[in-house]
């Protein structure tokens, strides 16, 4: 029988594996020269060199986990609808959202209509919107998408319109040609529009009209003084897809789309995401109980109206379906400049790494875009003679009428549902860490189960990337926090995945594990060589020595694939070049306050917390991101501190150091510093941006003065410190 989808091995890797073995013998040439060279003036300083370099080689070594062998996959949909028609599986389809001032309703909303007109029977399709902000401004915008639905997903279909998120669609479309379809194609935005305003009025003037109220016997919910963080648990249908008079305007058949807020008390955790997504496997077992589940962010709307057909080849695949627990798509973002100037294109990743990881067991769960096996989810060990229940969710009566279902599902959400029983543990996602997707995914590889990476040609699922450097910086700090905490815990996974995962996806796992500890090497590199320079005291060889060799051809050779690549896959030079600088400073704000986080939350000295990225930015900062200009604002954050610090120093550095070598009369040679300068060089053309928003620029994004003057302080406390 005709396989559902192939596995090849990508292309062109003869190349990186032989830059590899080279960059690998360099290290080592690297270390035993700074092992076995130790001078007897700056002693200490060599050493910690020799301590950040050793840590860059493990680490590196490390990453070949994911570099050595990435696999492409290719579905085959065609042999999928031959095989099976429209005999598929249900699906439930959770979004989850938290706070409709960071997260507009109204962007979720397009994202909900998204994914309601999958080219899928509608009848096994059934999305749940988690609200944990219980704002009855996020119910008022379902109710008015359950409306609009019944004309928006017919236009979907009979166009075959892509993608199928109306703020997406309606922004990048033309107009039709042809009379008739302008005329429905004019109708349809007029209601969107008319749709989105409504929504967005009502969440700025905080009301929803009482007229309004009356049309659903939901919005009685908020009849009581209700808070985000205190209120009962709220479940309503909006749309029954069992109700044969659930139908869009052309009678066909409406998805089921229900709405949930479970409780929230003060007195309880509520785990954040992870709490959430629980709460959705347990009530939408009562509705619909689909055998495949789809996760998504409220701000990742599909862009792929196949997407779960693609999904569907691999976990109805004769040979190798069975030990599939979830396939995982890529993060896409739509709102990257050209130049990708915060680097959160994630082009390299998406492309090499976690196709790498896929070679070596399956990706990670990224905790959005995935479609996840139930059972796996809910627990289940992978065996061999496992055979799922493809009709399971399929009902056609009811033994409870849809008000009773929705207070069977209320009895599932509330705050103490989950005492004494095994969810957050054993059953469901895993709670008690920052990155509750990445430990959940770990521990279903853990229990014997596959995950495949699909990046099919055209992207699945797209959303809205961070549009400022604190965002970015904000991100980062939660994402390296989260796989830190795994990597020190028990699940560590050296320790929790010994004898159940190979040895390259324990590496793979750990190579996002040991983002926070990445900072302090950093830290050591960006500031003692420069420091050094300004001493008179060389760190490393002379320029005729032979030993210089290995430095500079891993430094260029690595940097050169590393451009090689990014231009390879779409990137352009100088968004590899913003791409470098950000990972600069994301290793020394997001990786140390990460780890120091961690570090603290195990002391005892803090609690976990989860702060939301906010998807929206004021007009002035939307002009500056599509400008490219570094947005720092009016915050005056530690983070910028450092950078600034960092910045400043190795400028005030480069100088002195020059200056010193000029004036020495051959006493401090430019032989002995020559890779010093070229480092101090490099650090400060790569932070130009840095020093105009620090003395240069007069827009509201610029760097605080109070954060300039903070920096020039620590600068020269800084050029006291001796260095032994």
């Amino acid at each position: 029988m005709e396989r559902l989808f192939s596995t090849e091995k990508v292309g062109g890797r003869a190349l990186y594996k032989l830059q590899a073995v080279t960059v690998f013998v360099g290290i080592c040439l690297v270390l035993y020269y700074r092992a076995t060279h130790v001078p007897v003036a700056g002693t200490a300083a060599w050493l910690g060199m020799l301590a950040a370099e050793l840590w860059f080689g493990f680490y590196w070594v490390l990453t070949q986990s994911v570099r050595w062998r990435p696999i492409r996959r290719r579905t085959f949909k065609d042999r999928l609808a031959a095989r099976y028609g429209e005999r598929l599986p249900c699906v439930d389809i959770f979004v989850c959202t938290a706070d409709p001032q960071s997260e507009p309703p109204s962007l979720v909303m397009a994202t909900v209509l998204s994914l309601m007109a999958y080219n899928y029977p509608p009848e096994k399709l059934n999305v749940y919107l988690s609200d944990d902000g219980g704002s009855i401004f996020t119910f008022y915008a379902l109710w008015e998408t359950s409306s609009f639905a019944k004309h928006w997903l017919p236009f979907c279909r009979r166009y075959s319109i892509e993608p199928r998120s109306p703020a997406a669609y309606f922004a990048g479309s033309d107009k039709p040609n042809d009379p008739r379809g302008l005329e429905e194609w004019s109708f349809v935005k007029g209601l969107y529009e008319e749709m989105t305003e409504r929504i967005d009025f009502a969440v700025w003037s905080a009301n929803v009209p009482e007229e309004i109220r009356e049309n659903h016997k939901g919005f009685s919910e908020w009849n009581t003084g209700i808070t985000s963080k205190d209120h009962q648990p709220i479940v309503q249908v909006l749309i029954d897809g069992k109700d044969r008079h659930a139908v869009d305007d052309k009678g066909n058949v409406l998805p089921t789309l229900v709405y949930m807020a479970r409780e929230k008390r003060t007195q309880y955790d509520h785990n954040f995401k992870a709490g959430a997504m629980n709460a959705l496997i347990r009530v939408s077992s009562v509705f619909s109980d689909s055998p495949i589940i789809l996760n998504v962010d409220c701000d990742m709307y599909s862009t792929n109206s196949d997407a779960i057909r693609d999904a569907m080849c691999f976990f109805l695949d004769q040979e190798m379906g069975h030990k599939i627990a979830f396939v995982q798509h890529p993060q896409n973002y739509n709102n990257m400049t050209k130049n990708n100037i915060y680097g959160n294109s994630f082009t390299v990743l998406n492309q090499v790494e976690l196709r790498g990881c896929d070679g070596v067991g399956g990706p990670f769960y990224l905790g959005t875009g995935c479609f996840h096996r139930r059972e796996v989810l809910c627990g289940r060990r992978f065996t061999n003679d496992y055979k799922e229940d493809w009709d399971r969710g399929i009902k056609e009566k009811r033994e409870l009428s849809i008000d009773q279902i929705e207070e069977k599902a209320k009895s599932l959400a509330t705050c103490i549902y989950e005492h004494n029983t095994q969810w957050g543990n054993d059953i469901g996602v895993k709670y008690g860490f920052p990155a509750e997707d990445v430990i959940t995914g770990l521990t279903i590889h853990c229990r014997g189960w596959k995950s495949v990476y699909n990046n099919p040609p055209r992207e699945a699922f797209t959303g809205v990337g961070p549009t400022t450097l604190a965002q970015t910086i904000l991100q980062h700090k939660r994402w390296s926090e989260g796989n830190f905490s795994i990597f020190l815990s028990k699940y560590c996974p050296f320790i929790f995945g010994n004898g159940s995962i190979s040895l390259q996806q324990q590496m793979a796992y750990s190579v996002y594990g040991l983002w926070a500890p990445n900072s302090l090497p950093t830290l050591y590199y960006l500031i003692i060589p420069a420091m050094g320079l300004l001493k008179g005291i060389p760190l490393f060889p002379e320029v005729m020595s032979p030993w210089i060799m290995p430095y500079i051809y891993v430094s260029v050779v690595k940097n050169i694939y590393s451009a090689y690549e990014a231009l390879l896959y779409g990137d352009t030079l100088r968004g590899w070049w913003n791409g470098q600088r950000m990972w600069m400073i994301r290793r020394i704000t997001s990786y140390l306050y990460g780890g120091i986080d961690t570090v603290r939350k195990m002391l005892g000295l803090s609690k976990m917390g989860f702060v939301i990225s906010p998807k929206v930015s004021d007009e002035d900062e939307s002009k500056r991101y599509g400008q490219e200009i570094m947005e720092f604002g009016t915050s005056s954050s530690p983070d910028y501190v450092i950078i600034a610090s960092i910045a400043l120093l190795n400028l005030v550095c480069l100088v002195g150091g020059l200056c010193r070598i000029f004036t020495s009369g051959g006493n401090m040679p430019l032989n002995g510093f020559f890779l010093q300068v070229i480092l101090c060089g490099l650090l400060v053309i790569i932070n130009i941006p840095i020093y105009e928003a620090m003395f240069l620029r007069k827009d509201r994004g610029r760097i605080p003065f109070s954060v300039t003057l903070t920096s020039i302080g620590f600068v020269m406390l800084a050029l006291f410190v001796p260095l032994f």
